[in-house]
């Protein structure tokens, strides 16, 4: 049987350093946000997967971002973790690592750790999905309102008032209320 090649100049040539170069430069981030989302780092590795998949699936077919690469990925991905969440019907824990410094006092360590179980509880129980999402996006990924919105379907402002109301939870949750 012939292999089948590729017209270099056809829409279905994909350049595969290209791409290449997208995975290296997006997957970790993509893996670090799942990862905060399902605690488990094979489901997080499949969802990877499952982006980039998607990613090529719409690349092929003449789709994908239209400015963004990067809140484009994150979408897919932020779609792709909803599924998983519906299809467990269960609300996904939120993981928050402590890495340990050198210069900080074992009594600091152990106060800042229980802080963070005790905020990472309350963002687990006390904010809705949208929120949990908002307060990841934001924060722990770094992003902008715009990228946020983008990624979540959603305009500013409903981003605004979501990472409002979570703040706001949050404090109350963990009694520093304003």
């Amino acid at each position: 049987m012939a292999e089948k090649k590729q017209d270099p100049g056809s829409k279905n040539h994909l350049d595969q350093s290209a791409l290449a170069a997208i995975f290296d430069l997006y997957s970790h981030a993509i893996f670090r946000y799942t990862l905060r989302l399902c605690e488990d780092p094979l489901e997080a590795d499949q969802i990877v997967g499952d982006v980039f998949n998607q990613f090529l699936e719409q690349v092929s077919r003449g789709g994908g971002p239209k400015t963004n690469l990067k809140s484009y990925l994150y979408q897919i991905a932020y779609h792709i973790v909803i599924d998983h969440i519906r299809e467990r019907q269960r609300i996904l824990p939120i993981d928050i690592v402590d890495s340990s410094r050198e210069g900080v006092s074992l009594e600091s360590q152990v106060e800042e750790l229980t802080l963070l179980k005790e905020l990472s509880s309350a963002i687990q129980n006390d904010l809705t999905e949208d929120q949990k999402h908002v307060i990841i996006l934001r924060f722990q990924e770094d992003l902008s309102l715009r990228e946020t919105a983008d990624i979540m379907g959603k305009d500013i402002n409903a981003i605004k008032s979501s990472q409002k109301r979570a703040i706001l939870k949050l404090q109350k949750s963990l009694g520093n209320t304003p």
